[in-house]
């Protein structure tokens, strides 16, 4: 029975006193609850391990001391029950993991305020697996579209982690790492997010979600990137066309985007003035995985600009049109830059590469950093038609050993033209028994033999000669201060080019032959 002493009138005033000191109560209960969900969200994306073990203890560890009760404790023994065996814990982590799936329901999205209009449709259609490629003219917002973007799917996806990329490592703090803390003061979200410079990183303290940023000369750091939970699903790389090529950015790719089934790839760039940059070759490939965005600063409010940004634009529109059209709307219009022209980049399978029965090779020496390199082919005199073989680069590799590669493969059938700099290197590889001799050159021999292969036809399967490729369609005029090609062929990343005119000259030193 009550103790009437104790008793005391309901008034409001006994109303609102209970009410203050219930609703914390309550919100502590459904914070401890959402916190429970969110751990069991996290333990499940765990590998089946002694790491993932010792994790599970790190995170109980991290939790709020409050929360740290039987109840979390229970997540973490019904995981291991449930790995060992125990349908009914198995029933009970499940049930667990579907409540945190539908607990935040609710999802995060950008303000239309900073969406440019460029991005308006894109935006609906963003989903995983799918590579998206943002590129376009200065002041065209695609780093800023991209960044918004990222902090969007962190907060809607609490298992993933981002990785950001640049080239060179110094420039990534005054770039990307300040886009991303711009978009997220634009957002108002500043006291959502912990911005770190030693190490350079960004993380959504809700969830411990990262934002890391990398530079790809040293890509060896990639792999070094373990999340505490979850894995990397997001992937920005700025400034794609600073990359060495396709094989890098396939490596960044695999190297990042790994442990998950929902990858999110982005790419920014502003397309180089040359046709034949990778970049611009790569996007002329069909994907049906990969989506093309373009965007340049007509797109963009004046407004966000600045009108000095916009009179810098007309400016140079009216007294170089040709480098306003590269500049500031993105569009690669290089012309005359390539040294060559006639170049067909396919497949060539091996029912056509038994048919080739006129075959040249060549050798340019090297050791380090220039590199050895060999190169075969194939001429039709009817088409005036080269088609590249095969090819083999090394560094610091002897002549026995390169020679040895040679003979390997059978290549000891058609005469080897080298460079006649290295007499010596040239008997060596005759007393390994190679069909080798000294490329004859003379005066004006460098000019005459490029002329020659600039007039022909190139068939490059990259699969079969990548090096070759790369040299051959990234070869280019130098240019002055003003853009204007010099005369004369730079005498740089050339080595399997010096290779194939040297593999030519008994075509072309036949002077005036149509060969």
């Amino acid at each position: 029975m009550a103790n009437e002493k104790n008793l005391k009138p309901f008034t409001k005033e006994n109303a609102a006193e209970m009410g203050r000191r219930g609703g914390p109560i309550a919100a502590k209960a459904k914070h401890r609850n959402k916190n429970l969900r969110e751990t069991a969200a996290m333990i499940a994306s765990l590998p089946l391990n002694n790491v993932g073990q010792r994790k599970i203890s790190r995170m109980l560890c991290d939790v709020d001391p409050d929360d740290r009760d039987m109840m979390t404790a229970l997540v973490a023994g019904q995981f291991q029950a449930a790995i060992n065996g125990d349908s009914k814990a198995a029933r009970f982590v499940q049930e667990l993991c579907d409540a945190a799936g539908k607990s935040d329901s609710k999802k995060y999205e950008l303000p239309a305020r900073v969406i440019g209009k460029a991005f308006v449709d894109i935006n609906r259609h963003i989903e995983p697996n799918i590579s998206y490629v943002f590129e376009g003219g200065r002041g065209g917002l695609k780093s800023s579209y991209i960044g918004f973007k990222i902090i969007e799917l962190l907060k809607n996806h609490p298992l993933i982690h981002a990785c950001v990329t640049r080239q060179v490592a110094g420039t990534l703090k005054d770039s990307v790492y300040a886009q991303l803390k711009w978009c997220i003061n634009q957002l108002g979200l500043m006291d959502e997010f912990e911005c770190k410079v030693s190490p350079l990183e960004i993380i959504y303290t809700k969830t411990k979600q990262t934002i890391y940023f990398r530079g790809l000369d040293d890509e060896t750091k990639l792999k070094s990137i373990k999340p505490e939970f979850g894995y990397i699903g997001i992937l920005w790389k700025e400034e794609k066309d600073q990359m060495k090529g396709a094989a890098q950015e396939r490596s960044v790719n695999q190297s990042v985007l790994r442990g998950g089934n929902e990858a999110y790839d982005f790419s920014s760039y502003n397309p180089p003035k040359s046709k034949s940059n990778w970049v611009n070759r790569a996007k002329l490939e069909p994907d049906d995985k990969r989506v093309i965005h373009t965007s340049c600063y007509l797109d963009a409010p004046a407004e966000w600009l600045g009108q000095k940004f916009i009179s810098d634009a007309e400016h140079l529109k009216e007294i170089n049109p040709e480098a306003y059209e590269h500049e500031y709307l993105g569009i690669p219009n290089g012309d005359g830059g390539n040294v060559f022209e006639y170049v067909e980049v396919r497949e060539i399978p091996d029912d056509e590469l038994a048919t080739f029965d006129r075959i040249y090779q060549g050798v340019d020496w090297g050791w380090y950093p220039d590199p050895f390199a060999f190169i075969r082919s194939y001429y039709n005199h009817n088409t005036e038609t080269i088609y590249l073989i095969d090819e083999y680069g090394a560094n610091k590799e002897k002549n026995a050993q390169t020679g040895q590669w040679i003979l390997n493969r059978g290549y000891d059938d058609y005469k080897i033209i080298c460079d006649s700099a290295e007499k010596k290197s040239v008997n060596d590889y005759i007393d390994l028994g190679l069909p080798a001799q000294g490329a004859i050159k003379g005066p004006g021999s460098v000019e005459y033999g490029m002329k020659w292969l600039q007039g022909k036809h190139i068939v490059i399967d990259p699969a079969r000669t990548p090096k070759a490729y790369k040299e051959i369609t990234e070869y280019e005029y130098e240019r002055d201060k003003d853009g204007n090609v010099i005369s004369g062929y730079p005498d740089e990343n050339n080595h399997f080019i010096d290779a194939l005119r040297y593999s030519y000259e008994p075509l072309w030193s036949r002077r005036g032959s149509s060969a």
